[in-house]
C-alpha cells in the first residue's frame, strides 16, 4: 500500500536497528535520506539495495509537494534522517504535515532517539518532561532560557560540542549555578559518557576535557 513510512535509524550503534525498520526499508520504493552517503552505508550494512533521494533542510520546502504526489500516485516512500527519528530536530515535519493534509497515510515506526535514554539515565523524574531540542544559536537564545527558569519538569536539550560549555554557562546564569544536570554524549557509541553534577561543575569538567560528539543536556526542573 502506498504510504509514507517514517523510519528511525540507529543514533550510533547499528545493532539498534529494529526488525520492523529493516523490513520497511527493504519494502519501500524509494528512501528519502538526509545524507545519501550516511544512509547508503546503513543500507549496505543491512544488505539492502534501494534508490536514495536527498531530503534535507535545504531542499524540503521545495520538494514535499512533489513527494506527496508520488505517494498519492502509488509509490511507497521511506523517510530517514542521518540518525534517530525523523522530525525530532531533523527534517521530516514538513513532509508529514503535507501528507496528512493531502489525506496520505503516514506510518511512523518506533525506534531510536537520543533524548529518551539520556532522560532515563539522568536519574531525574521521567514522568513529566519537556524537550527543547537545540536552542537558537544567536537571536532568541537568552529569552528562550528565561522562559524556562520556573519550569518544574525535567528539561532536555540538544547541543553541539562547540557550544556545550557556553550553553551550560548560560543555563547556570538563568537556572542557578547549583541546578543539577546530566550531560550525555556519544550515546550508544564506544565512548558513550554521562557527566552528572551542577551546571557549574559540569561546565568546568567540559572546559577541562575537550567536548567531542553529539550532546544531550538534561536539566532537573525547578523545585521551588
Amino acid at each position: 500500500m502506498a504510504k509514507l513510512f517514517v523510519i528511525p535509524t540507529p543514533i550510533g550503534n547499528l545493532e539498534d536497528i529494529t526488525l520492523r525498520a529493516r523490513r520497511a526499508l527493504a519494502g519501500v520504493d524509494v528512501v528519502l535520506a538526509e545524507d545519501t552517503r550516511t544512509t547508503g552505508f546503513l543500507l549496505k550494512h543491512l544488505g539492502i539495495d534501494k534508490k536514495l533521494v536527498s531530503h534535507h533542510k535545504f531542499n524540503e520546502h521545495a520538494t514535499v509537494a512533489m513527494i506527496a504526489e508520488r505517494i498519492a500516485a502509488g509509490q511507497s516512500v521511506g523517510l530517514v534522517s542521518d540518525a534517530g527519528t525523523p522530525g525530532i530536530s531533523d527534517p521530516g515535519f514538513l513532509l508529514v504535515r503535507t501528507c496528512v493534509a493531502a489525506g496520505i497515510e503516514v506510518e511512523c515506526l518506533p525506534g531510536p532517539t537520543a533524548l529518551i535514554p539520556a532522560l532515563v539515565q539522568s536519574g531525574f523524574p521521567c514522568d513529566r518532561f519537556c524537550f527543547e531540542g537545540f536552542l537558537p544559536q544567536k537571536k532568541g537564545r537568552a529569552s528562550r532560557l528565561a522562559r524556562l527558569a520556573d519550569e518544574q519538569r525535567t528539561m532536555i536539550f540538544y547541543e553541539s560540542p562547540y557550544r556545550v560549555v557556553r550553553c551550560l554557562g548560560e543555563m547556570a546564569e538563568v537556572f542557578g549555578p547549583e541546578r543539577e544536570v546530566a550531560v550525555s554524549r556519544e550515546l550508544t557509541k564506544k565512548f558513550e559518557q554521562t557527566v552528572r553534577g551542577t551546571l557549574v561543575s559540569v561546565a568546568e569538567y567540559f572546559s577541562a576535557h575537550e567536548p567531542k560528539g553529539e550532546f544531550v543536556i538534561v536539566v532537573k526542573g525547578n523545585e521551588k
